[in-house]
């Protein structure tokens, strides 16, 4: 099977070449081949010429969009793009460890589920502030309440699905919300989460951390949006690349 990983970027110049190493040097479940899908979201501090360069090696797929539109556009590009039988989310910084990827993918890869979310709580989430803590946590359980989810961990980054499935969820996401609508839209329409504990090490905003304070409150008015949304229209019609102007540069990998 292959694992399609999406990194969205903007201007992670600083961490990019160290991410898209311990992603290619990740190790996944035997039997497995890695598409690895770089989406640029209009970076101007040189990742974009750090991207093209890998591209030009063959070792990603990259798209190059033309202006920043956000981390949830930046997503349902790569998931467009994404020609895997599972589709695992990678974020551009170093606050997630690679080395979790098998432990990740192997629920879906042995039929035991179709999502899977890498919980930072149930590992030791190293570093986070207290206030990110306490975002976390209302976050998870407004998910809990909302969608009886289950869960302990509705923000984290690391989430995977089966390909299949997320091409059938409608998205609607432009910047940080893909998380809380993800979830939503899952639990909505019966997917069961299953999660495996992660590795996690915080970054604060000095080190380029983008999400702030109006993010957590737009992300608990999403959870609340899509419990109340006619179920037809969480499913996707036909999936479409988000209208924008952008350049794409597709070089193939299977590393």
């Amino acid at each position: 099977m292959k694992v399609s990983i999406i990194i969205p970027v903007y201007n992670e110049f600083r961490t990019f070449a160290e991410v898209l190493k311990r992603v290619q040097r990740a190790r996944l479940p035997e039997g497995c081949s890695k598409e690895i899908i770089v989406v640029d979201d209009g970076s101007t501090d040189g990742t974009s010429q750090a991207l093209g360069e890998q591209a030009r090696a063959g070792v990603v797929t990259a798209h190059y969009s033309i202006v920043n539109s956000g981390k949830g556009t930046a997503l349902r590009i790569g998931i467009q793009l994404a020609t895997g039988d599972v589709v695992l989310v990678q974020d551009g910084d170093l606050e997630y460890d690679p080395e979790d990827y098998a432990q990740i993918v192997e629920p879906i890869l042995n039929n035991e589920a179709d999502v899977v979310y890498g919980s930072r709580f149930l590992g030791k989430p190293a570093g986070m502030a207290h206030k990110n803590r306490l975002a976390n946590h209302i976050l998870t359980i407004a998910a809990n309440l909302l969608y009886d989810a289950q869960i302990s961990d509705e923000a984290t980054a690391y989430k995977a699905f089966r390909a299949s499935v997320i091409r059938g969820i409608h998205l609607e996401c432009r910047r940080f919300e893909f998380c809380p609508e993800v979830t939503a839209k899952l639990c909505r329409l019966g997917y069961r989460i299953q999660e495996v504990p992660i590795r996690y090490n915080a970054r604060g905003i000095a080190e380029g951390k983008k999400i702030r304070a109006r993010d957590g409150f737009e992300a608990l008015l999403t959870l609340v949006k899509y419990r109340f949304v006619p179920r037809g229209r969480l499913v996707a019609r036909a999936y479409a690349a988000p209208a924008q102007s952008a350049a794409v540069h597709s070089h193939s990998t299977a590393r």
